[in-house]
């Protein structure tokens, strides 16, 4: 991971965020991508599949007969997630522009991570937390929480996710 994160303006190297833009649109700027339903495609062919809040516990996990009730005792709803290849990248979107409550979201990052890992545990499925902020984060005041988050395995990026982190 790229200690501090870092945005650039090449929407070919990154998948790139703004407050109320969406995985899906982000994937579709990309040159040679597009998103059918739920099904990202590259030239055409099908690299991945996103699932958001529900979608995840109905197409994937009910899919492959999980009973999500039987590993954990209540349901994570993640902001977006995309699976690529056996690997589930869980996106969470975080902009703020006042101190207030996403402050100490941020630290969940670790037990979320863990129930994803054990909820996808059955059918295989890797799990990588991914944090996505907006400038906001960049203060001196989230050094501390931002170390927190890559120590416990967790990741974050300012504005976008290089491609070449999740395979794209």
């Amino acid at each position: 991971m790229i200690k501090g994160g870092k945005g650039g303006s090449n929407t070919q190297t990154g998948l790139r965020f703004e407050e109320r833009i969406n995985l899906s649109t982000a994937i579709d700027l990309l040159d040679d991508y597009e998103v059918k339903e739920d099904d990202v495609l590259k030239l055409g062919k099908k690299v991945a599949q996103l699932f958001t809040k529900n979608k995840l516990y109905k197409n994937l996990l009910e899919g492959n007969g999980v009973d999500y009730k039987k590993i954990i005792s209540k349901r994570l709803l993640p902001d977006e997630a995309i699976l690529i290849g056996n690997t589930l990248f869980i996106v969470e979107m975080k902009f703020q522009y006042v101190a207030g409550s996403v402050d100490e979201k941020l630290q969940t990052c670790d037990f979320k991570r863990k129930q994803y890992v054990k909820l996808l545990e059955p059918i295989g499925i890797k799990v990588e937390y991914i944090y996505v902020l907006n400038d906001w984060f960049k203060k001196e005041e989230y050094r501390d929480v931002l170390s927190y988050v890559e120590s416990v395995g967790c990741h974050y990026y300012f504005n976008e996710i290089p491609l070449k982190v999740i395979g794209l």
